[in-house]
């Protein structure tokens, strides 16, 4: 990374600042920009200003405990549950105020699921996980899409101490078959259908698969069902494990579930993640230091206030939608939309629609999605009257063109605009800008928040002058409250993905362990961290983070394959889409039927948006003298960009074959 500093500095395009208006900046949550200074000197305290947004059981005797690094404790001592804290402890005040205001594919079909309400269903839904044995500490997968019964299901696990799993409904068989393994899941929540633009899938075969693909043991696999019948493809018999969630939920109405008290330290959920290899990694939250972080940052970078309808336009089979749909606003007391299908359907205004209807305050959206409302055009802005104050971006950085974009067509040039840099590991918001206190910057995440104190690494391991404008990798070097407790039942993977590259792994000093985020970055002259995206073999699709592993190993398992490699390709809509290069078996003939059975498979192992942009086959790839496949080769073939040194290569013309294949030059 360090030898491209330069290259990447001079792409960096200075540009502009614009002030918050002076509107929002009246009414917001953090107005006092002593707040970074006070995170700073009383560092790790500080951070008890989180914690005291929630209720505790019992109040925590010790902030951090960073005696055995990285294995840090927040909040040591401290009692509290989740569950009840998003939803019991608004009952006084708000229990007819709406939580959620769910939409359907059919914009006539809309739900209003008030405070009240959903106290009763979650304590419904965890009498019945109690019913079929699920006890605290059991690890329950969910494979459920974007209906009310996802979060109901997810505060029902917090509220009887099972953490949950929750994997993102767009996931194959096989995908959702890896996942229960690791997570040695004995019940699966899923649903019998869903509708994606306007078709109403079958999702329960997706489970049937897994079940068969799977090696754990399933006890028990709660259906919900998307409409009073169920889907007309799915049956139940007596020899499966289904059972009908709207049968339990009778059998257990009105029923009552006393919150149960857990450890700060306990575990919340496990969000699985693309690592550099090709088994998924469960980062393992925490109950206490995740929930005060993502309470904290929802109030303070989001805004949110309990009167706000807020819009998180995320899927919460993400962390996006764990963090800033369900745990934060939720713990806030505010109110949440939801739509169940694409922005799209049936029409290019849905979300601008739905936004004039529920008279949105709050919009969060990502950088894809800026971009595909950009490619549309703002003629499908300009019909709906809606008026948001403050805009967040998420999941990937966002290019100046497309945040100018955003804040003239979509904010009318009123809104303020956060972006966000954080990743699934860190639980919540690290680098972004408490909107009241500095002014936006098109291209550039922002500032660190309050406590946190990343900083730019050279390969070498030494770090970067602060503020030099120079590229390299992004670290964090001191615990956040938020950050993972460590990979779900694999600690040497935990230090090895995470701190081995910049830390001194033999000390037991706190200062010696640094994290590594995998995402290059600059810090600016004027202290804001602009990021450059992924360093290892892990590319961002649509926001999605996919291994190139991942599908390589999917690629592989089609049996004309001989060798495949990955690369990311630069998109306009998606930010990076895969290229496979893909090397035949002797007599296999390059054929559509080839590629098809190709795209089949990382569909079918993967999901469908991990589908290949382009599957190129080649003769050869380039490989090292002790044959390693220079995937940055073929990154820079699909990109267009010069190949540079190929002098390490075993035969440097096959490099450049494939790019005269690929370009026709």
């Amino acid at each position: 990374m360090s030898d491209e500093g330069p290259e990447l500095e001079a792409q960096l395009t200075e540009q502009d600042y614009f002030r918050p208006p002076t509107d929002f900046v009246g009414q917001a949550n953090v107005t006092d920009p002593d707040i970074y200074e006070r995170f700073d000197e009383n560092y790790p305290e500080a951070f008890e200003e989180y914690a005291e947004l929630l209720d505790w059981d019992e109040r925590w005797d010790q902030v951090l405990d960073d005696s055995n690094p990285p294995f840090y404790e927040w909040f040591v001592g401290g009692e509290l549950n989740a569950s009840y804290n998003c939803i019991d402890r608004h009952l006084d005040e708000r229990k007819n105020q709406a939580a959620f205001i769910w939409e359907g594919t059919d914009a006539d079909e809309r739900e209003t699921i008030t405070y009240q309400d959903l106290y009763n269903r979650v304590n419904e839904m965890a009498a019945v996980l109690r019913g079929v044995g699920v006890e605290e500490d059991d690890v329950v997968t969910c494979h459920l899409p974007m209906l009310p019964a996802l979060p109901v299901t997810m505060l029902s696990c917090a509220r009887i101490g099972a953490p949950h799993s929750e994997v993102f409904a767009g996931f194959s068989a096989q995908a959702l078959a890896d996942r229960i393994d690791d997570a040695d899941s004995d019940v699966v929540v899923t649903v019998d259908g869903y509708y994606r633009r306007g078709e109403f899938l079958n999702h329960k075969e997706k489970c049937d698969e897994a079940l068969e693909q799977a090696e754990s043991d399933v006890d028990t696999v709660l259906l919900w069902s998307r409409h009073d019948e169920l889907h007309e493809d799915v049956e139940i018999s007596d020899d499966d494990p289904y059972v009908l969630v709207d049968d339990l939920l009778h059998e257990h109405e009105r029923e009552r579930v006393e919150p149960v008290s857990r450890d700060a330290e306990d575990p919340l959920f496990l969000m699985y993640t693309s690592g550099t290899t090709g088994q998924p990694k469960g980062c393992q939250h925490r109950t206490g230091g995740y929930l005060s972080y993502v309470t904290a940052t929802s109030k303070y970078v989001l805004d949110i206030k309990p009167e706000d309808t807020y819009w998180c336009a995320a899927d919460i089979g993400w962390i996006t939608g764990h963090s800033y749909i369900v745990y934060g606003p939720l713990s806030l007391g505010t109110t949440s939309v939801m739509y169940e299908d694409t922005p799209d359907h049936p029409h290019k205004g849905r979300i601008w629609e739905m936004a004039e209807r529920y008279d949105v305050d709050i919009f969060h959206t990502s950088p894809t999605a800026v971009r595909m409302f950009m490619k549309w055009g703002e003629e499908y802005v300009e019909d709906y009257d809606f008026d948001f104050r403050h805009m967040t971006t998420v999941g990937e950085p966002i290019q100046p063109e497309a945040w100018l974009w955003y804040y003239k067509y979509i904010g009318d040039e009123d809104a303020v605009i956060v972006d966000t840099w954080w990743q699934t590991e860190t639980g919540g918001h690290l680098i972004t800008n408490l909107p009241a206190l500095a002014d936006m910057k098109p291209g550039s995440a922002g500032k660190p928040c309050p406590g946190v104190q990343p900083a730019i690494y050279g390969d070498d391991g030494e770090p970067l002058e602060a503020a030099s404008g120079k590229a390299g990798n992004l670290v964090i070097e001191k615990p956040w409250p938020g950050m993972l407790q460590t990979v779900y039942g694999n600690d040497e993977r935990f230090i090895d993905e995470y701190w081995r590259d910049f830390s001194d792994t033999d000390s037991d000093d706190a200062e010696d362990w640094v994290y590594k985020a995998g995402d290059g970055a600059v810090h600016g002259q004027d202290g804001y961290f602009r990021i450059l995206g992924r360093l290892d073999d892990v590319m961002n699709v649509a926001g999605h983070r996919l291994g190139t592993m991942e599908l390589e190993s999917a690629v592989s398992e089609v049996q004309d394959v001989a060798e495949a490699a990955v690369a990311a390709r630069e998109d306009a809509e998606k930010g990076e889409v895969p290229d496979v290069y893909v090397v035949l078996r002797e007599g296999i003939e390059a054929s559509d039927e080839v590629r098809d059975r190709i795209i089949t498979s990382v569909e079918d192992e993967i999901g469908k948006f991990a589908r290949p942009a382009n599957i190129i086959f080649c003769d050869d790839l380039p490989k090292t003298r002790s044959g390693k496949i220079m995937r940055r080769l073929l990154e820079n073939i699909s990109n267009d960009e010069d190949l540079g040194d190929t002098t390490t290569l075993r035969d440097p013309s096959v490099a450049e074959q494939i790019r005269e294949q690929v370009h026709g030059d």
